[in-house]
This record gives structure tokens, C-alpha cells and sequence, in this order.
């Protein structure tokens, strides 16, 4: 192939696109449109240790500036893409140019969902976290003996209570579900992080939901719930999840299906358009699913640069995801969609888990709480569509390694 080979997107999937681009081809224009000011970077470390502070902006770009100009790959920042015309396979920018394409890859991502104007979730205070702005504008507020409010028991949610309560504020997560995980996580990882929270000193609120935020001169104050109680707030994070972000896409006419669809060589309804990473929903086991996890990007974007110059390669997802809270890592291996069954392992360390996902006798996945040996053996299994029987993973005694 040869042409000019656009990537929009400033995360994990469009770098890893553009890298691989250059890797086998030196010869084709490359060019990434981001919308944010800064060059592509890592998003996971935003809620863990850029934003406590502990790691500068630096450390989260992915490839410097010298990279873009050492492979002759153009970059614009802080420019937004407006709109696609398929028909003359040309962009339309924020600045009022255009640039044209004869291959395209989508790698926007996701946006965090918000809360409603007519819940307070526009006051002042109220935050939201999927940028460095986002990180920037939370940091100031994070003052030993202040309030936070979090909206939501998911990953990114108890994430920022781990931090927040670490530097010293009181902490309250708001739960509207019966437990913190319940849409990822079987009940016994749940009960892991509940009682690690609360070992913390945070407050967990399960159940219950969020009336509306009160306020005082346009800043949150509190938040009142659905059950009457009124927690005092200084600041309030939303982790409600996120959607993805498909405008463009709509914009254009492509198939859209919980994401931007694509087939398994990560092409959409139109040949000369792919899309990666959080934005795109691709054909998994008989499904169409959606990853929001850095390895998926990765592997996603560079199977989808192969094929945008000319390759026939499948995708293949090997799903795996972590979350860093106080000093606990979690590694999930493999998705637990359609479990039945659970079982518990004692890791060799103190506190140390796993929990194992079964349908049937078939091992789908496992949640491993500072447990890598039980994360990685997992993994290597349902990577190549083995299982461990359940009663085996259960017996502590047992070697998996060894039994594998």
C-alpha cells in the first residue's frame, strides 16, 4: 500500500497505530489529529499516581516529540475533527481545514458519562476523570480533611476514593446497585474491595441512590440521597462508565452498534475506514463486545494498521485488565460474561485471592488480588482455550503450574 494514512485519537490505540504503520511501511504519510493539547499518553495512571501527584506529565506520553519527527509521522494537537466526507475521503478540522485520506483509523475513545444539569452535575466541584485537564482541575481539591463524594463503585471510582482517602480526605462512595462491582465482578470480589475500602477508613453506600447535589454559590455542598440521608461534600467524582465516542462516525453514516462497528480485520461498514480500541464494538465467541482496557488498544490497533495496509489478519481478543488500589493490584484475566459459578483461592501472600469464573466446567476468567502467579497461569490457559476443573483451582494445595 502506499498514500496517506490518517489516525484520529490521542490515546493507547492511535500511537500503537501509527507506530506499527511506520514499523512496515517507511514509505506511506502518516498523520494523528488529536483533540487535546498535549501529545498521546497513558490514561490508566490519571486516577492512581498522576493523580496524587506522585508521576509528572511526562512520564505518561507515550512517544515524545522527537519519535513524530525521527519517523516522519505529522501530529496535530489540540485540533478537533469536525467531520468525515467518505464520498471525497477528507476530514474537516476545527481550524477550518481540511486534510484528506486514503486510509482512515477511528481511535477517539470514550467519554465518561455525566451527571444531569437537573442533579447539580454541572456545579462547580463536580468532576469527572478522562484527561490530564480532568486530573488537573481534581488535584487542587485534594487537601487532607476534605469531603469527596464518589458517584459510583466501579474501578475508576474506588480508584480515586483509594487516592483521595490515602492523602487524608474523608471518602464516601455512593453505590446505586445492591454492591461496588456488581456489573464486573462476582460478589466475592466485591466483598475484597469493600472490606479493603473500609480498612481505610472510606465509607461505602450500597443501594442507594443519588437525589441531587445541593450548592451554595454554584459549588457542590453536599449530596442528598435517595434514602434521605445528606453526606457533606467539597467535591464529587462521577465514575458512571462511559460511552463510546461515535459521533464522527454517526456523523457519516457508518454502522454503529454499541461502538463503532467493525468486522474482525477492525473495518467498519466502509472499507477504507477502520476503528480501534474504546470507541469500537468487534465480533467475539458468537458476540459483539467492547473492551475499554490498554492491551486490548494495543493489539487492536496494531492488527488494524496491518490490514489498513493491505493484510488479511483476525483479531483475536486475549482479554486482560488491572486496577491499582492502595497496595493491591488486581490482574483480571479472560471476560466473565456468562458465569455460573465462582470459586475462591488463597494466594500464597497474606490477603492474597483469586476468584475463578466458570460456565460449567469451562474457565471464562479470574479476578487475581495480588496473586500473579494464579493471574498469569489463568491467563496462559484460557488464552489457549484450556480450563482448569474448578475443584482443582479450589484445592490451595494444589501447583497449577504443575498441573498444567
Amino acid at each position: 500500500m502506499s498514500g496517506r494514512f490518517v489516525i484520529v485519537g490521542g490515546g493507547q490505540g492511535a500511537s500503537s497505530a501509527a507506530a506499527k504503520l511506520r514499523e512496515l511501511n517507511g514509505d506511506i504519510e502518516i498523520e494523528v489529529i488529536c483533540d487535546e493539547p498535549v501529545l498521546p499518553y497513558q490514561r490508566p495512571p490519571l486516577s492512581k499516581k498522576f493523580l496524587s501527584g506522585e508521576m509528572p506529565l511526562e512520564r505518561l506520553i507515550l512517544r515524545p516529540q522527537s519519535w513524530f519527527d525521527e519517523q516522519n509521522v505529522k501530529i496535530r494537537c489540540n485540533t478537533r475533527v469536525r467531520a468525515i466526507d467518505r464520498r471525497a475521503k477528507t476530514l474537516r478540522l476545527s481550524d477550518e481545514s481540511s486534510t484528506n485520506y486514503d486510509r482512515l483509523l477511528l481511535a477517539t475513545g470514550s467519554t465518561p458519562r455525566s451527571l444531569p444539569s437537573s442533579v447539580g452535575g454541572d456545579l462547580k466541584g463536580v468532576h469527572k476523570l478522562r484527561s490530564t485537564m480532568d486530573a488537573d482541575a481534581i488535584r487542587p481539591a485534594l487537601n487532607s480533611g476534605n469531603r469527596m463524594v464518589v458517584v459510583g463503585g466501579g474501578y475508576i471510582g474506588l480508584e480515586v476514593a483509594a487516592v483521595a482517602s490515602q492523602l487524608g480526605l474523608n471518602v464516601t462512595i455512593i453505590e446505586v446497585a445492591d454492591r461496588i462491582l456488581q456489573r464486573v465482578a462476582a460478589p466475592e470480589t466485591s466483598s475484597f474491595y469493600r472490606d479493603l475500602h473500609q480498612s481505610y477508613g472510606v465509607e461505602i453506600i450500597e443501594g442507594v441512590g443519588l437525589t441531587r447535589l445541593a450548592e451554595k454559590d454554584g459549588r457542590v455542598t453536599s449530596a442528598e440521597l435517595s434514602d434521605g440521608r445528606i453526606i457533606d461534600a467539597d467535591l464529587v467524582l462521577v465514575g458512571i462508565g462511559v460511552m463510546p465516542n461515535i459521533e464522527l462516525a454517526e456523523g457519516c453514516g457508518l454502522t454503529v452498534e454499541n461502538g463503532i462497528s467493525v468486522d474482525a480485520n477492525c473495518r467498519t461498514s466502509d472499507p477504507h475506514i477502520f476503528a480501534v480500541g474504546d470507541c469500537a464494538s468487534f465480533p467475539h465467541k458468537g458476540n459483539r463486545i467492547r473492551l475499554e482496557s490498554v492491551p486490548h488498544a494495543i493489539h487492536h490497533a496494531e492488527v488494524a494498521a496491518a490490514n489498513m495496509l493491505g493484510d488479511d489478519q483476525a483479531y483475536v481478543a486475549t482479554p486482560w485488565f488491572w486496577s491499582d488500589q492502595y497496595d493491591v493490584k488486581l490482574q483480571i484475566a479472560g471476560l466473565n460474561i456468562g458465569y455460573d459459578q465462582t470459586i475462591v483461592r488463597p494466594g500464597k501472600r497474606d490477603g492474597a485471592q483469586s476468584v475463578w469464573y466458570y460456565h460449567g466446567d469451562t474457565l471464562l476468567a479470574v479476578d487475581a488480588m495480588n496473586d500473579a502467579p494464579s493471574f498469569m497461569m489463568a491467563r496462559r490457559i484460557i488464552e489457549v482455550g484450556k480450563t482448569i476443573p474448578s475443584e482443582i483451582a479450589a484445592d490451595p494445595e494444589t501447583n497449577l503450574k504443575d498441573w498444567a
